[in-house]
């Protein structure tokens, strides 16, 4: 895996500064250890840091056409490059490689933009065309791989793999966007194209954006979306012996590599089917056990590292299980730095240290994201559906007053089970569908960020609340089904911005590769259209692929309660992180941002401290977003106020 970054001028005749440059791209340089390259020319400088995984003699980066008209810099693999390969070599095109990397410059030249729809695989690059004066961005259909761009005062363009490349230009402004703010303390994470700072942007996940000097700025252009277009299914076994043929390719293909190769098995039923498919074709092909690894927790509430090992035993892997130390609070400036931005999801605590146990024996690793959004295995589709089914049996506008009412009189009983809190549903009933699902899944809901901001920040706001991003995606979505319909609102959130990014950061930290069979576009492409009875049936997600799998994996895996990556926050801020988000949350960093009612935020430490309701998300919140105010503090001072 790699890191890219470049600095596309305006003028063409101007001068990029190679020490510029240089810092840029070393900003990312554990992205890529092994090797580093730069390209100048007039008004165009691409930087690239390489982590070897094919070709490792060959491949380094920037790389070139035959002519070297055409240069590209790459983060990613393209699994299927060698039949590309031969079949640009069929058309005349020369290579002077076995990379992957060079079917890119070769494929623009054959097809032009329409070259990435031939890749299959997880990347974002920028390539120049000289004779075209053509700047080429593009990144994956699922968003693996993350691109961030920004158009400076002067016209000029500056792109990075992550956040903190771009900030080594000294011209980024670097004014935080007030909606990115209310983006975050409702989702937990700032979803693309949005980023912390407002003139910074993701490129969005099946996207490219094509910059031709001196025509007009360009807008990116979607170039993929998740189809569901229906799949015929007349016999639920068949599909399930589809879905497992499927699958095994997908991890076939990502078995490509010239260095050691495991995978995460964290005892749920994604990553376990991953290594169940990873063991039978490896014993199949004579190679030798997986090199599995798990982290584990003292709370059994939270600790899935006993299934891990079943399966582990099952399939002869080479296991490794550590324990999270729960006093590793010293990680929280780390992650903090890793992300760039604010980011609350805390499974980055344990997801970081996982990834430091692979890279020990492994440069790629294989893991089991994006199994619960392709086959409804999160909880929560099911309370969306039953709240549905109540939805339709009142029009909106009824529901609004009559559930509205009940909302605004009943207490809100946050650290209750779910049933009891009839605060939330009757708020639900009086929302659209979209709306209803924002309700479900907001990190902060609507009644605690209207409390949580000071006036002042209310009014930069002026009248923006986050849930216009889940509606804005909503209206682009191939399918209206219930639960289709939040399953396309959690692939372009929730998988993009919150669960691939913090795999992403986590494992290149640590120089580590993680490959994600599960968002094979062909597979997602079928799983998309599958009937959504066979995902989610009788309350049970992952309803055909858990069918499908009970000749491969334990039964008790397979039904047991979701755990999920989580790690014990609320007891941690009532005990060895009470001090610490105290100190956080009632020191100067908040209350100078201006963004926040000091008064609510003594009462939410208040109120989780005395076990009276469970405010861990928010607190958890509050303490990465000081975090980032205070690490950009030192990095740009008295620039980092919302505005």
């Amino acid at each position: 895996m790699c890191g890219i970054t470049g600095i596309f001028c305006a003028e063409p005749s101007a001068p990029v500064s190679p020490e510029l440059l240089r810092r840029m791209n070393d900003a990312q340089s554990h992205r890529g250890p092994d090797q580093h390259g730069l390209h100048l020319e007039p008004g165009l400088g691409l930087g690239h840091r390489r982590l070897s995984i094919i070709d490792l003699s060959g491949g380094q980066q920037p790389l070139y056409n035959e002519d070297d008209s055409v240069v590209v810099v790459y983060n990613g693999e393209i699994y299927n490059f060698q039949p590309l390969a031969a079949e640009l070599a069929a058309k005349g095109h020369r290579f002077r490689t076995h990379s992957d990397t060079e079917v890119i410059v070769h494929a623009w030249e054959e097809w032009g933009e329409g070259c990435v729809e031939r890749f299959r695989g997880m990347f974002a690059f920028a390539l120049w065309d000289r004779p075209q004066q053509t700047l080429f961005l593009a990144r994956d259909r699922l968003g693996i791989k993350p691109l961030h761009y920004a158009w400076l005062d002067d016209g000029s363009l500056v792109l990075g793999s992550e956040l903190k490349a771009l900030q080594q230009h000294p011209a980024l402004p670097r004014r935080i966007a007030p909606q990115a703010v209310e983006d975050y303390f409702a989702f937990g994470y700032v979803p693309e194209p949005r980023t912390i700072f407002a003139c910074v942007q993701k490129l969005p996940a099946g996207h490219h954006l094509t910059v031709r000097r001196g025509a007009p700025r360009p807008q990116p252009r979607r170039w993929w979306d998740v189809p569901f277009a229906p799949v015929a299914t007349s016999d639920p076994a068949a599909a399930g012996e589809e879905l497992l043929a499927r699958l095994r390719e997908a991890v076939r293909l990502r078995l490509i590599a010239e260095v050691p190769l495991g995978a995460f098995l964290s005892g749920g039923v994604d990553s376990s089917a991953v290594v169940a498919m990873m063991a039978q074709i490896m014993d199949t092909d004579g190679g030798g056990p997986v090199n599995t690894c798990a982290i584990s927790f003292g709370d059994p509430a939270f600790n899935e590292s006993r299934y891990a090992e079943q399966v582990a035993h099952r399939y002869a892997t080479a296991h490794r299980t550590e324990r999270l130390d729960p006093e590793r609070f010293d990680l929280l400036d780390t992650l903090a730095a890793l992300y760039d931005e604010p980011y609350a999801d805390s499974s980055a605590l344990p997801t970081y240290l996982v990834c430091a146990l692979a890279r020990r024996q492994v440069t790629v690793a294989l893991s089991g994201d994006g199994g619960d959004e392709n086959l409804a295995g999160y909880k929560r589709y099911q309370w969306h559906l039953d709240e549905q089914r109540l939805r339709r049996l009142l029009p909106l506008g009824a529901r609004r007053r009559l559930f509205g009412a009940l909302g605004h009189a009943y207490p809100p009983l946050y650290g209750a089970p779910r049933f009891l809190r009839a605060k939330a549903t009757f708020q639900a009933m009086a929302r659209d569908a979209v709306s209803g699902y924002f309700n479900i899944i907001a990190v902060l809901d609507d009644n605690l960020r209207e409390r949580l901001y000071s006036p002042a920040f209310k009014r930069r706001l002026q009248g923006y609340r986050a849930v216009e991003v889940l509606h804005r995606h909503a209206a682009a979505s191939p399918t209206d089904h219930p639960l289709s319909l939040v399953q396309y609102l959690d692939m372009k959130t929730y998988l993009v911005d919150d669960i691939l990014t913090k795999v992403d950061r986590a494992s290149m930290a640590h120089a580590l590769e993680v490959r994600v069979p599960l968002l094979d576009h062909e597979l997602v492409e079928w799983m998309s259209g599958l009937p959504p009875e066979l995902k989610l049936s009788g309350g049970e997600g992952k309803h055909l692929f858990k069918a499908a799998l009970r000749a491969h994996l334990p039964q008790e895996l397979l039904y047991r309660p979701k755990m999920g990556f989580a790690v014990p926050l609320a007891d941690w801020f009532r005990g060895p992180l009470r001090e610490r988000v105290r100190s956080a949350l009632l020191g100067p960093r908040l209350a100078d941002a201006g963004l926040f009612d000091h008064g609510f935020l003594a009462e939410l430490l208040d109120t989780h401290d005395t076990g009276r309701r469970d405010h861990s998300a928010a607190l958890w919140s509050l303490l990465m977003f000081e975090a980032f105010l205070r690490r950009e503090s030192t990095t740009a001072p008295a620039r980092a106020e919302a505005a």
